[in-house]
């Protein structure tokens, strides 16, 4: 996927659809989930759950054209700017077998630290894998 160095694959379970047949709205933020989780492990090196050390601010998706039941998705992941505490991703999912647009996203991450309960700044080490693996400057 042009522009994207990180895409995960996501099969659309017959749980996603709904009565018409295409992915319900509310299942695509767990597409982008599969990708950004990915994202942290391959890229940031995190593993489990409690080293993420994030939280979701902000998510916007537009729909570009149905997915249905049995299409396998790709979900190509980037970040496209880092600040003190915040991570702007942006996602284009298409179809695996054709090509198809089938949605584009933006989100927004925050650093926590979660024993204070708080924002916290995106450490170095971070901010140094995203913006070599992205392209950032």
């Amino acid at each position: 996927m042009e522009g994207y160095r990180l895409v995960s694959e996501v099969p659309v379970r017959f749980s996603d659809t709904d009565g018409l047949g295409h992915v319900n709205n509310a299942n695509y933020l767990s597409f982008l989930e599969v990708a950004r989780i990915d994202y942290l492990r391959r890229v940031v090196g995190r593993v489990r759950i409690e080293e993420f050390g994030v939280i979701i601010a902000r998510i916007e998706i537009d729909y570009k054209s149905p997915a249905l039941h049995h299409e396998r998705l790709l979900v190509g992941c980037r970040v496209s700017e880092i600040g003190g505490a915040s991570i702007k991703m942006e996602y284009r999912l298409e179809d695996k077998a054709t090509g198809r647009l089938v949605a584009e996203a933006k989100s927004v991450m925050v650093a926590f630290d979660y024993a204070l309960g708080r924002p916290a700044r995106v450490t170095e080490e971070w901010r140094s894998k995203m913006e070599e693996f992205d392209g950032i400057s």
